[in-house]
């Protein structure tokens, strides 16, 4: 399918570590609870899930920030736990405790029962959403896809749902890692046919939301987490109809790891704001782009402080190619929109200013 030529490419352009003429934005959960609109299209859906499954309204609430901001991506509306679900697990959102499954991966015989979804069958809802969304983007910005990582994806499978402590996940990690790797794996798989199916339908670029790696234990994290990641960036597409197709890797709480991270293949790693950026900048150089790092909560304040926080951030990183702006984390739920066009605004308005 041809789709209208990109206009604004200076989010790719940062992720290949080319020059841009101002730093790139996009915000995680940029399409959310915090917008008006949102909640109403929600409401209009039925449910959160319901809202996923049907393309026309997942594209709907991935353009509404778009409308409000001058953000220099879109990230398809979605959710990590698709393929999970796309498993026959049985995911269901229980008021105000986040999603469940009705049946967790817990022994040797529900193990066996897992499988590789075709997305273009359980899945063709999220593929249709991207392929909708890029043709409705008529160029504005690139479309981002993502995928949860085989980690984070394994803990929901096997927890059940949401955890404070992953007993059952890291119980599995250590008491029987065989099995563990044997889940991990089908996941993994799963991720790549995922992401491959999310770019050939249109996504330009794809992240993969490693939201609990920061949980395991050094040793555990490049066994059962980072070796699993690497081994989908080195599956994935990464050139689509002769554009590159950049991949960014992102673990929460997973800044001792950012040598490894980067050492993968990918092309950038998303940093949380546990770790100054210029400290990952030194550690790293310039062998991948850096996402990221401002504290989601600085959106609470007041408008000079968020164009303060925002300047302090773009300084530490310094006037180089390979700086895609954004939260360490997603923008919480009652941030007022304002606060965030105020942000939006001063990474453009600033990042020109360093690079003149």
């Amino acid at each position: 399918m041809q789709f209208p030529e990109l206009k604004n490419d200076r989010y790719l352009k940062a992720l290949l570590r080319q020059e841009t003429d101002t730093t790139p934005v996009w915000i995680m959960r940029q399409a959310g609870r915090y917008l008006p609109e949102y909640r109403a299209t929600r409401k209009q859906a039925g449910s959160f899930l319901d809202l996923c499954k049907n393309p026309e309204l997942a594209c709907e609430v991935t353009l509404q920030p778009l409308r409000r901001f001058e953000l220099d991506a879109a990230i398809l509306f979605s959710d990590i736990l698709t393929i999970p679900d796309a498993m026959n697990l049985g995911l269901y959102f229980a008021e105000g405790e986040g999603p469940k499954f009705k049946k967790p991966v817990r022994t040797q015989a529900d193990i066996n029962k897992l499988f590789v979804p075709d997305p273009t069958e359980s899945l063709s809802y999220v593929t249709d959403a991207v392929t909708l969304i890029r043709q409705e983007l008529d160029g504005q910005v690139p479309l981002i896809g993502f995928s949860g990582s085989p980690w984070t994806l394994a803990t929901y499978m096997i927890e059940g749902g949401s955890s404070k402590d992953y007993h059952h996940s890291k119980g599995l990690l250590y008491s029987d890692p065989k099995a563990l790797h044997q889940i991990l794996d089908i996941i993994a798989q799963s991720v790549v046919v995922y992401l491959n199916a999310q770019i050939e339908a249109g996504a330009q670029s794809v992240m993969i939301f490693d939201t609990w790696g920061g949980v395991l234990s050094p040793s555990a994290y490049e066994e059962f987490s980072l070796r699993y990641m690497q081994q989908i960036v080195e599956q994935l597409t990464r050139e689509y109809d002769g554009k590159k197709i950049p991949v960014t890797l992102f673990t929460k709480g997973g800044s001792q790891w950012l040598e490894q991270t980067a050492a993968t293949g990918c092309d950038a790693v998303g940093l949380d704001w546990t770790i100054s950026i210029d400290e990952a900048r030194n550690r790293i150089g310039d062998k991948v782009a850096l996402q990221g790092n401002l504290d989601p909560n600085v959106l609470y304040a007041d408008p000079e402080i968020i164009q303060q926080q925002v300047k302090h951030l773009i300084d530490k990183f310094g006037p180089h190619n390979g700086h895609v702006f954004n939260l360490g984390h997603g923008i919480h739920q009652t941030v007022n929109p304002d606060h965030l066009k105020v942000l939006v605004d001063a990474v453009h308005d600033y990042g020109r200013k360093i690079r003149s």
